[in-house]
């Protein structure tokens, strides 16, 4: 573990409607996007991942999607985000601390319209 340190990488997503089905997909097919781009490959190197949403999301709990990925040993927290006027809407947010090289450079993953969140990752 000499060669390993903590990182910590953000992401988000938006879903078009608020229904377990389309939370639980999106939520996935974000997590799989932040592992992919951050070559986590092993539930083992993961600490911990914290889940938020916005208030317009309420059909099921955004964790959900990373139990069904098989993650039944990870530490996992779902919030709700603060409501800002004029924020985005139908917004899930994640960040994972996880193990990785000392090297290593976190990328933020940001797809559908939570893109508009981090502009300058879209150049």
């Amino acid at each position: 573990m000499n060669n390993l340190r903590v990182h910590a990488v953000r992401g988000a997503t938006t879903t078009k409607e608020d229904s377990e089905q389309e939370v639980l997909k999106e939520t996935k097919r974000l997590l799989e996007s932040v592992c992919d781009r951050n070559q986590i490959t092993d539930e083992h190197q993961v600490i911990s991942i914290f889940f938020t949403t916005t208030k317009d999301l309420q059909s099921c709990f955004p964790a959900r999607a990373a139990r069904k990925l098989g993650w039944t040993n990870t530490a996992l927290m779902c919030a709700q985000e603060i409501d800002v006027e004029g924020a985005i809407t139908k917004c899930i947010r994640i960040m994972i601390h996880y193990y990785s090289h000392l090297n290593h450079k976190p990328e933020p993953v940001y797809l559908n319209e939570a893109q508009s969140l981090r502009p300058d990752l879209n150049k």
